[in-house]
C-alpha cells in the first residue's frame, strides 16, 4: 500500500479514465557514481555484463534501496504489489520525494489491491513535480464494502494482480526479486518478518528493467491516479508530509538507517568489489487488452530442466500438482540431486497454502528430492531481524533457484496455481558462476538443521522431521490455532493460492 497516515477515502474513478500517452523511462544517465559503477562493468566485461551482489540480509535490502534512491540524479522506477503505510513504506516514500524534489524524475506504479482509503495522497503524490503514479487493476469505486461488491461482480478481472517487485535507478541499477514495501520484508516487524532475497545488479541489468517497466506503465491494464475522483488539497499534501517527516524521524526502527538522504560514494565504491559479473535475461508475464500472457513459468521448468548435477530450490508457497512431481521424478531419474526448501506449517504467513501442499510431501521425497521446511525459530533470525527489532517468528519469502552452480533465478513467482495462472510475475535469470557459487551457499545454509526441518518418510510412508534440535512425527506448528486453520482451509479451492 501507499502511505497515509489516516482514512480519506475517495469515492470512486472519473467516470471518463483519461487515457495517457505512452511514455518511456528516460535515457540512461551518463553522470554519476550508478553510472561510473555501471560503466566500469562493462568496459572490464563488455555491453552486455552487468555485475551483481545478493541482497540476502534485511537490514541490506532496505540500505542497498536507500542507497539507490539516495544516489540517483536522473530517474528513479518502483514498480510494487504490496506498498504498507508502515516505517519501511514510509522510509522509502520519503526517501522518493526527496530524490524529486532534487530533480529525480519519479515513476511509482503500484497494484490496486490494498490501496482502501488512500486516494487523495495517491493524487497528491502524482500531481507533485516530478513525479507520477500509476495503479494497477484498479477498483472503480474505491470503498471497502464497494470493492467487495465489485470483487463479486467482476471476479476473474479482480483477482488478477501484479506481483511483481522492481526499483530502477538511471536506468544504470536495478533491484529485483521478492520483497514488498513494508516492515515485514525489512525485519522491522515486532510481529514475524520474512527471511526473502533481493538481486542487486548494475549495467545491462537495469536496461532490460527499464524495458518491463515501461511495458507495465504503458499497459491498458494501468490508469493514472489523475483519474481519482478528487481534488488537489494542499493543506493536506502538507500535513501528510510534515507528518511522514517526523515519523520516520521518531521510529526507533529506522533508526539503523538514518531518515535523511545522504551521500553513498564510499559504500559504492566497497560494494564494487564484491560484484559479480554475469549476462542476464530479465522474464515478466506481459499484459494485454485480453488477458495476461503468462511468461515466467514455462521459462522456470524450461531453465530447471538445464540441471544436469544439482538443482537447488527455494520457495516459499508451493502447490505443484502431478506435473510438478513427474517434472522432479524426470530430473531425479537423470541423476540430477535436487534440494528443496519451502515454508513449514510453523513459518508460514498464509496456513491455506500448507493447507494443500502438505498431502505432496511424500510424492517429492518419494521422487527423490531432498525435501527441507524452514523453522520458526531458524537461526538465520539475527539476519532477518533488524535490531532493536526481534520478530516473533521467521517466516520463508524467497522465490530462487540454483542450477549446476553456474545459472541463478530470482524473482517474485512462486510455484502455485496462483502465480502461474492468475498473477503477474517476474524474475531475472544470471549466468554468473560467481553469483550462482554465493547463491548456493545460502541455500545450504538456510536448509541447514539450524535453520529447516528436513522432512523424512517412515516405513509406513508417513512424513516425519528432523532438525539439529529434534525430531517430530506431526508437522511442526507455532499453536493449536495454526492447526484447525490448516485443516479448515483444506475445504478451500487450491487454484486461488
Amino acid at each position: 500500500m501507499l502511505l497515509i497516515l489516516f482514512a480519506c477515502a475517495g469515492p470512486s474513478l472519473r467516470d471518463e479514465i483519461k487515457k495517457t500517452e505512452p511514455s518511456f523511462a528516460k535515457p540512461v544517465a551518463t553522470a554519476g557514481i550508478l553510472a561510473e559503477m555501471a560503466n566500469d562493468i562493462s568496459s572490464r566485461y563488455g555491453q552486455e555484463y552487468s555485475g551483481f551482489r545478493l541482497l540476502d540480509s534485511s537490514y541490506d535490502s532496505l540500505l542497498w534501496r536507500l542507497a539507490l534512491i539516495d544516489s540517483a540524479v536522473s530517474s528513479l522506477d518502483i514498480q510494487a504489489y504490496l506498498w504498507y503505510p508502515d516505517n519501511a513504506g514510509r522510509l522509502i516514500l520519503q526517501r522518493a520525494v526527496d530524490a524529486s524534489r532534487r530533480g529525480v524524475h519519479v515513476r511509482l506504479v503500484v497494484d490496486d489491491l490494498l490501496t482502501i482509503g488512500m486516494d487523495q495522497l495517491i493524487y497528491e503524490l502524482d500531481n507533485a513535480p516530478n513525479i507520477e503514479v500509476r495503479l494497477f487493476n484498479p477498483w472503480k469505486k474505491r470503498s471497502m464494502l464497494a470493492r467487495g461488491g465489485q470483487m463479486v461482480a467482476e471476479f476473474e478481472r479482480l483477482n488478477t494482480r501484479m506481483h511483481d517487485k522492481l526499483m530502477i535507478a538511471d536506468g544504470n541499477a536495478a533491484v529485483v526479486g521478492g520483497r514488498n514495501i513494508g516492515d515485514h520484508y525489512f525485519g522491522l516487524s515486532h510481529d514475524y518478518n520474512f527471511h526473502d532475497l533481493d538481486l542487486l545488479g548494475f549495467g545491462e541489468i537495469a536496461q532490460q528493467a527499464n524495458g518491463m517497466f515501461d511495458h507495465f506503465w504503458n499497459s491498458e491494464w494501468v490508469v493514472s491516479a489523475d483519474n481519482l475522483d478528487t481534488g488537489h488539497d494542499a493543506e493536506f499534501a502538507q500535513q501528510q508530509w510534515q507528518q511522514i517527516r517526523e515519523k520516520n524521524l521518531a521510529a526507533e526502527e529506522l533508526k539503523p538507517f538514518g531518515t535523511e538522504v545522504r551521500d553513498w560514494s564510499e559504500e559504492l565504491a566497497a560494494v564494487s568489489k564484491e560484484l559479480h559479473p554475469g549476462t542476464s535475461y530479465l522474464v515478466f508475464d506481459s499484459t494485454t487488452a485480453e488477458g495476461i500472457e503468462q511468461n515466467v513459468a514455462g521459462k522456470m521448468f524450461g531453465f530447471m530442466g538445464l540441471a544436469k548435477e544439482e538443482l537447488l530450490i527455494t520457495n516459499a508457497y508451493i502447490i505443484p500438482g502431478p506435473p510438478g512431481i513427474e517434472f522432479i521424478q524426470g530430473m531425479t531419474d537423470n541423476g540430477v540431486k535436487v534440494r528443496i526448501l519451502t515454508n513449514s506449517l510453523e513459518s508460514h504467513d498464509v496456513p491455506a497454502v500448507n493447507s494443500h501442499y502438505k498431502k505432496w510431501r511424500d510424492d517429492f521425497i518419494n521422487a527423490g528430492a531432498e525435501l527441507y521446511e524452514l523453522r520458526a525459530d531458524a537461526e538465520i533470525q539475527e539476519i532477518v531481524d533488524v535490531p532493536p527489532v526481534q520478530g516473533g517468528f521467521v517466516g520463508l519469502h524467497t522465490k530462487a533457484m540454483v542450477v549446476d552452480r553456474k545459472m541463478v533465478f530470482i524473482g517474485s513467482m512462486n510455484f502455485d496455481p496462483r502465480s502461474i495462472n492468475i498473477n503477474t510475475e517476474a524474475g531475472a535469470f544470471v549466468n554468473s558462476p560467481g553469483l550462482a557459487e554465493d547463491l548456493a551457499r545460502v541455500m545450504e545454509r538456510d536448509m541447514s538443521p539450524a535453520n529447516a526441518w528436513q522432512v523424512f518418510l517412515d516405513d509406513k510412508g508417513k512424513p516425519y522431521w528432523v532438525n539439529s534440535d529434534k525430531t517430530v512425527y506431526k508437522q511442526p506448528a507455532r499453536n493449536g490455532n495454526q492447526r484447525i486453520m490448516d485443516k479448515i482451509f483444506m475445504m478451500f479451492p487450491k487454484d486461488q493460492y
